[in-house]
């Protein structure tokens, strides 16, 4: 009998070994995702976390992880108790901040007294904190620092367990965390803020307490107040002066938007020809103000300083600069304050979360919202004390109710066979509810003496007039401002500080240029040649020298007798244009190549000047031709920057290779030669200015198809018989075929530059 075939075993497969190849099903399948779909399910949730969790602060001055640190300090006892280890408090947060110790740790040093980043220090440090004026001065690690919260951030936790405030579970539901702190002052004002979201930023600069608290006084009383005659300028902590400017300063307080400038504060020794900067804007570090210097210095701008040191010790930053003698202290600072960080802006930017939602706010709007903030805090707090009232006068007017007839309460309760009817008889036999039976039933036998029931009785009137007041205050908004007001005067009183920076008036305004008065002024003679190089000879050194030296094949194509304090603008081939000034060169001879521009220019790749222009006042305009018949004018003054930059984008059309290029103080007549052997004369007044710097022009000379503009020269430098033949009075032109006898005695076109 034949055996019946089994079927065959299906073998496991194996564990694939490294090197063997892997078919996974679906792999490398394009699955095509609209970008709004992508953009609301990735990239908004991602934003909105930033913005509303993260990087903006909220009415009570704090982000949530400010927040989350100082209500861990407030839960550990730090604010009346010795300070702990930074180590305890940042691992203590971690239930609340799900962050790494670094990132919590340096959210506490900011807040530090002794990192002085804040007006009103929160934190009460010991240890190294660094400074926030320093950039290389690194804070000590959390293991060796010890901290504790300051007096002051008693008046942001007041209360709080009083239901001031929504309370939520943290993030992973183990504990609970205030949204918001009771603040009893303007926190958001006092101290500054930076916060950079998604798409947003805020930058809140801080204000004297005392001004921030009679500020908001005075718009709780009127709505109309004036707040620059209580509010004067921001305050910061690394002092400085503030340079007033009402304008600014208003737009600010209005907006929120606006930019305040700021000036350091220095003293000049006179006995050691020292000048002594100790205070420093707050947007700047001491680091960088001493690599602008040593630039400026480097390269030739600031000639009074001998040396430069940071002396800064425990006693504060100081700054030292040794001068040169005979320098004068006061222009050296002017100048520096022009062109170094010792003089910067502070840009408000005034982005807080209301109610979740991102607002830009001016100072008056902020105050009122803080203020209807701090009502609702009030309110709370009135109706639970409200509500604990009620409950105690409930409690001790059953407690009355058995001073009747103690005798009758106790044979109630001893005669009474189970201990859960104990309450119910009390309720039947006095006519009192569950509650006050509760209490009547929990009283010590120690406690059932007449004295004592007196004395509970004898609190309920005094508790009826407690309880009617706090009513009156709900019901009346304008105790409730008294509250916040009186609240406001005694933080004032307890914690004002006179301002760190100091305000100077009418000085915005009041700008000379100091920078170019620094440079000595003589005449000297400047070349410019065709391969970028530059130098400037003065007129002795020059009558004294020989030939010029140039780099083989190099030709001068610009020589003009200037002075030491002119503008030197260099046009370049890929349409920008360089800003110097001539005394920014060293004195040159005619033994030397001199300055290769592109270099010391800090050019980009492939870029070479192709063009020099020298003035003093921008008076005049600009001539640019293009290989396609097109001419621009405009005006020299269009290259004026109020912010001393030194490079300008677009300096000159790009939709055409330009041919040439030059500048006129007046209006003049230019020649221009194609390469179909035709001239045509141009006075520049016939061409419209353009304000534009890269406008494309106007046709000026009709070109046929492969034909260009060949050269172009100045008509007082040519002689022609009829010159009349080649002047048209509009414009474009083809121009008149150029004479057999004009040729002869004009250079060939041959020799032009093409």
């Amino acid at each position: 009998m034949a055996k019946k075939k089994q079927p065959a075993k299906t073998k496991k497969p194996l564990r694939p070994q490294l090197g063997d190849h892997v078919e996974i099903i679906d792999a490398g399948v394009v699955v095509e995702t609209g970008i709004t779909q992508t953009l609301e399910e990735n990239y908004m949730p991602y934003a909105m976390s930033v913005i509303v969790s993260r990087a903006l602060p909220e009415i009570d001055g704090f982000k949530p992880a400010h927040r989350k640190l100082l209500y861990t300090m407030y839960d550990m006892g730090l604010l009346k108790g010795n300070r702990t280890k930074s180590a305890n408090i940042v691992g203590a947060t971690m239930h609340l901040n799900p962050h790494g110790d670094g990132a919590i740790y340096e959210t506490m040093v900011r807040m530090a007294r002794g990192n002085e980043s804040l007006l009103v220090p929160l934190v009460d440090s010991k240890g190294n904190f660094g400074k926030a004026y320093s950039r290389d001065m690194a804070y000590a690690a959390h293991r060796y620092t010890e901290a504790k919260l300051e007096p002051i951030c008693e008046e942001l936790f007041r209360d709080i367990d009083k239901e001031t405030v929504d309370f939520v579970d943290n993030y992973d539901a183990t504990t609970t965390e205030p949204t918001l702190l009771p603040v009893t002052f303007p926190t958001i004002l006092v101290n500054s803020t930076l916060g950079i979201a998604v798409g947003m930023a805020s930058n809140i600069c801080s204000f004297n307490l005392a001004e921030v608290c009679d500020t908001t006084i005075a718009l709780m009383k009127d709505q109309n107040h004036d707040i620059k005659s209580t509010l004067l300028a921001p305050d910061f902590p690394g002092g400085s002066y503030v340079l007033y400017d009402e304008k600014d300063i208003e737009t600010a307080y209005e907006t929120g938007r606006g930019s305040i400038k700021m000036r350091a504060k220095y003293v000049h020794q006179p006995d050691t020809n020292m000048i002594e900067i100790s205070e420093i804007p707050p947007t700047t570090t001491v680091e960088a103000i001493m690599d602008k210097i040593a630039e400026l210095v480097k390269a030739g701008r600031v000639k009074e300083i001998n040396d430069m040191r940071d002396e800064t010790d425990l006693n504060g930053l100081k700054l030292t600069l040794d001068l040169k003698r005979g320098q004068d202290p006061e222009k050296l600072m002017t100048k520096l304050f022009r062109i170094t960080p010792l003089e910067d802006n502070f840009s408000c930017n005034f982005n807080i979360l209301i109610g979740g939602m991102p607002r830009v706010m001016g100072v008056r709007e902020i105050l009122n919202e803080w203020t209807a903030f701090r009502t609702e805090c009030v309110r709370r707090r009135v109706s639970f004390d409200l509500a604990g009232k009620q409950k105690r006068l409930h409690l001790l007017k059953g407690l009355a109710a058995i001073l009747l007839d103690i005798d009758k309460a106790i044979k109630i309760v001893r005669e009474t066979e189970q201990d859960t009817e104990v309450v119910p008889n009390l309720m039947i036999g006095f006519g009192i509810d569950q509650v006050q039976a509760e209490y009547v039933a929990e009283i010590k036998l120690r406690q059932l003496n007449r004295e004592y029931i007196l004395k509970r009785t004898q609190e309920i009137e005094g508790l009826e007039k407690e309880i009617a007041d706090l009513q009156e205050v709900l019901k009346s908004p304008a105790k409730v401002r008294k509250i916040i007001i009186d609240e406001l005067n005694e933080v004032k009183k307890k914690y004002g500080q006179p301002r760190k920076s100091e305000i100077l008036y009418d000085v915005a305004d009041a700008e000379e240029d100091f920078e170019e008065n620094a440079l000595p002024d003589y005449p000297v003679t400047v070349f410019f040649t065709q391969e970028g190089y530059f130098k400037k000879i003065t007129p002795q050194s020059l009558r004294m020298s020989g030939e010029q030296k140039l780099k083989e094949g190099d030709v001068v194509v610009t020589q003009i007798e200037s002075h030491n304090t002119a503008e030197a603008l260099f046009f370049t081939n890929q349409h920008q244009v360089y800003k110097c000034r001539v005394g920014d060169f060293e004195d040159g001879k005619a033994s030397v190549i001199g300055d290769y521009l592109p270099a010391r220019l800090g050019m980009d790749e492939n870029e070479e000047p192709i063009n020099m222009v020298l003035t003093d006042d921008y008076k005049g305009f600009m001539l640019f031709l293009f290989e396609n018949g097109k001419i621009a004018r405009v005006p020299l003054e269009s290259y004026v920057t109020k912010q001393n930059r030194k490079k300008l984008i677009n300096a000159y059309s790009n939709k055409a290779p330009l041919r040439w290029a030059g500048a006129f103080v007046e209006e003049t007549e230019i020649a221009i030669f194609s390469t179909a052997g035709r001239m045509l004369l141009i006075g520049t007044a016939q061409i419209p200015p353009k304000t534009t710097k890269s406008t494309a022009g106007v046709n000026c000379i009709t070109l046929k198809k492969g034909q260009r503009i060949a050269k172009v020269v100045l008509s007082q430098q040519m002689q022609l018989k009829e010159p009349h033949r080649y002047r048209v009075r509009s414009l474009p032109a083809v121009g008149a075929l150029f004479r057999e006898d004009d040729v002869a005695e004009q250079i060939s076109l041959e020799d032009a530059p093409q």
